[in-house]
């Protein structure tokens, strides 16, 4: 600067100061370009150097457990492992408390599986090494003891990092383990593996530019789902018996879709969220809760059993000491049902309708009442989730991403999110009278401008669950039947496809509990029909080509109830689950 001033007061023609006012400008912006390339180059090499040492520990994670299985497996050759991996959660707890298998058996049958699943599907981001040292030392006295469980990566461990797929998130290991990993514990099960998940948690995919990207267990062509991709994944592959994720949108239910198994979002607040990780804190509209996943729904019954106790009441005095309540989850007792086959307006695949509809007939002939349901407000609930979500525009989610690498399953909806809010608007107003939905979601996206705004989304948001609950009341009806997304779509979809989150989004805005099981596969006959979607609006065409190819993939239904009613959601999943078991038999 000192060297502009004096070029600035040379003495001599008007024309030579101009000259070297320009030539010190010139100077200044070759100093600060220079700067700014040595600060990228730097910032690169850090995040390169990050990403490195995160993938060595991990690798090193798994060398160390594959040379204590092989030992494991030459001490003890007459263990039946195909056995102990085929038993429901439920006889695998019986077992390990009688005494017929012991807690090192299975521990080192679901290692040994959980290594295989993740050589071919890559959705583990680390073997807890930990967990050797606490087979030794477990409390028998727990309802889960002995038995291995999985976690989503930000489940907080502790001295382990919790990055939701961002590398300067990297190399930041917790201070302590959540609240659910402690109860865990407590209750006597081994936290052995996490898990993968997209970068940013906040979509459906299943990658990220540190671990990549999750395969499914029945289709390596198809994504596992997200954002509790890994969990999905392990699990639907036979490398976990139960395992925990975390649920904003569907989390836990699209994965739980994808890859054929059960997934159950609670009630927000029954669980304790302490100690879980999310790409950005403070946001209280769109609420996220963590949510068992497992192969059956008694497997998530129970963890709900081990899990609502003194412990976690004690550990987290905000939960509502609201222990597992048993009868309602043991009734048999006919309900009244409420179901939906579509939401107007949103894409929907013909094996998503297919299922509600087979499970409709199943349900009647069971003695239940089946009631056709329409959900109140849906478009506005659309809108409220962006908003809620992206209150600022999306400003936090960009600047929590800025200067790292982002994951090519997540740049379209990056660059959506830096389309400035006047832009969003008018684009929506101009495609409003040709796509009505499509300008609804990117009306949602730019957020609110004043803290008087943010009052009327949240008064809006009391709205719709207020009109709900009187729909409920005015049915009579006591849980809903609907689709959720599916079946499994072709790798770099989901990013496309964010207009189908309503089937999962919507109750996490309304605060119901929710949760899904898998009833059926992809015929022959929903592969044909996907060509009804050709004709479609853009979404459903794309809808087409992410669904093509599934046959004999899983598909799930969703069952819905009011909130702080999961008891009631599980045993309306078991009543589910019964039904189509029997009709396979």
């Amino acid at each position: 600067m000192e060297t502009l001033r004096q070029l600035v007061h040379t003495d001599g023609p008007l024309h030579s100061r101009r000259e070297a006012l320009l030539a010190g400008a010139a100077c200044c912006c070759c100093v600060f370009g220079g700067l700014v390339v040595v600060r990228r180059v730097h910032g690169w090499r850090q995040e390169k150097r990050l990403t490195a040492k995160a993938q060595a520990r991990r690798e090193s994670s798994f060398r160390q457990a594959e040379r204590a299985v092989l030992l494991y497996k030459q001490s003890h050759p007459m263990t039946d492992s195909h056995l102990i991996l085929n038993l429901p959660l439920s006889e695998l707890t019986q077992q390990l408390q009688k005494g017929s298998l012991s807690p090192e058996e299975v521990f080192y049958a679901y290692m040994e599986k959980a290594l295989d699943v993740q050589k071919k599907l890559n959705c583990c981001t680390e073997i807890i090494l930990d967990s050797f040292e606490q087979l030794k030392n477990i409390d028998s006295k727990g309802i889960l003891y002995g038995v291995p469980v999985s976690l989503k990566e930000n489940v907080c461990l502790k001295d382990c990092d919790s990055c939701c797929g961002v590398v300067k998130f990297l190399d930041q290991p917790a201070d302590d383990d959540s609240v659910l990993v402690k109860v865990l514990k407590k209750q006597g099960a081994i936290p052995f593996v996490r898990t993968n998940f997209p970068q940013a948690l906040l979509s459906f995919d299943s990658s990220n530019p540190i671990y990549g990207m999750t395969l499914n267990p029945y289709n390596l062509q198809k994504t596992s789902g997200g954002s509790s991709s890994g969990e999905g994944a392990l699990i639907g592959g036979g490398g976990s018996v139960i395992g925990v994720g975390s649920d904003i949108g569907g989390s836990v239910r699209i994965p739980a879709s994808f890859c054929g198994i059960c997934g159950l979002k609670p009630t927000s607040g029954r669980l304790s969220s302490m100690g879980m990780r999310s790409m950005y804190r403070g946001q209280k509209t769109v609420l996220t809760t963590p949510g068992p996943m497992g192969k059956d729904v008694e497997s998530l019954a129970l963890f709900l059993k081990a899990i609502l106790c003194d412990e976690m009441f004690s550990l987290d005095p905000t939960v509502p000491p609201l222990p597992f309540n048993e009868e309602v989850y043991q009734s048999r007792k006919p309900l009244r049902i409420g179901y939906s086959e579509q939401y107007e307006g949103t894409p929907v695949s013909p094996s998503m309708t297919r299922a509600v509809r087979e499970v409709k007939a199943l349900l009647e002939q069971a003695g239940h009442t089946l009631v056709p349901y329409k959900p109140v407000r849906m478009d506005e609930i659309t809108d409220l989730m962006g908003k809620g979500v992206f209150a600022d525009g999306g400003a936090t989610f960009l600047q929590q991403l800025e200067g790292t690498t982002i994951d090519p399953s997540l740049r379209a909806q990056v660059q959506l999110y830096r389309v400035p809010s006047w832009l969003k608007k008018t684009i929506a107003f101009i495609v409003k009278p040709l796509w009505p939905k499509g300008a609804l979601f990117l009306q949602s996206l730019t957020g609110v401008r004043s803290t008087a705004d943010l009052w009327k989304v949240q008064a809006s948001i009391e709205d719709c669950v207020r009109d709900t609950i009187a729909e409920w009341r005015r049915l009579n009806i006591d849980v809903v039947l609907c689709p959720i997304i599916g079946p499994a779509f072709n790798l770099s979809y989901c990013g496309k496809l964010n207009c189908m989150l309503p089937y999962s989004m919507a109750y996490n805005l309304l605060n119901f509990c929710a949760g899904v099981v898998p009833v059926s596969t992809v015929t022959a006959e929903d592969e044909k029909n996907l060509c009804h979607l050709a004709s479609g609006n853009l979404f459903e065409r794309i809808l087409k080509k992410a669904a093509a190819g599934g046959e004999g993939l899983p598909v799930g239904v969703q069952c819905l109830t009011l909130p702080w009613q999961d008891e009631l959601c599980l045993r309306f999943m078991k009543e589910v689950e019964e039904l189509v078991r029997k009709r396979d038999d």
